[in-house]
């Protein structure tokens, strides 16, 4: 696989440098690699190695409106397109909560310095959007979670694939239908939103 603009790049970010994320290089085509980073540096080296279209980062990337800080107590603790979740029924940690404002803090320093490389960046739920396309999270089984996504049309994900990769794979696929329209945005765009993909008749 080579460097092109015709691939986007998922990242499924983990709250620490001390953790794995998962990176996914999703093509056209269909074909994706899979692989497993710990530093910033090696998330920033692999987006300006392939420039994709979009880098799609599962991670809070702002923070609710009204509020100044994750490390202040203040009453606000939800954006709107977390309301949204909710409302659909959709399983989400708030980004006030615990290991959630370390991964918010992460995500929204990582979108800054994407952003200054030229590179688009969208907030992206790998659960919420395995939950839309009626795939398995991997909670409820890995293999079940990575069968899913084949069935989906993925080639190249390894049947040893970490839920980690699995995970940015989801990523990479949600910000391939962003490129192509078929998409919808929850929340409001000046406050931040999460990309979702189209509900499906699948």
């Amino acid at each position: 696989m080579t460097s092109t603009r015709e691939c986007v790049l998922g990242v499924d970010l983990a709250g620490s440098e001390r953790r794995p994320t998962g990176m996914c290089i999703l093509c056209r085509d269909f074909t994706c690699r899979t692989w497993l980073v710990y530093k910033d540096e090696e998330i920033l080296t692999a987006a300006l190695a392939y420039m994709p279209l979009v880098v799609a980062v599962d991670a809070p990337l702002s923070l609710p409106r009204g509020r100044k800080s994750l490390s202040s107590r203040e009453p606000v603790h939800f954006r709107s397109c977390d309301l949204e979740l909710r409302r659909r029924g959709i399983k989400f940690f708030p980004i006030t909560l615990g290991p959630m404002r370390a991964l918010t803090s992460r995500g929204i320093m990582l979108k800054r310095r994407l952003e200054e490389f030229g590179l688009k960046v969208i907030e992206v739920y790998p659960g919420g959007a395995q939950d839309v396309l009626r795939i398995p999270r991997k909670s409820r089984g890995l293999r079940e979670l990575i069968e899913g996504l084949k069935s989906l049309g993925l080639r190249g994900l390894r049947e040893d694939a970490t839920g980690d990769e699995a995970d940015a794979a989801t990523c990479a696929l949600v910000g391939l239908l962003y490129i192509d329209n078929k998409y919808e945005a929850l929340g409001d765009a000046d406050e931040g939103q999460i990309i979702m993909p189209r509900h499906t008749n699948r």
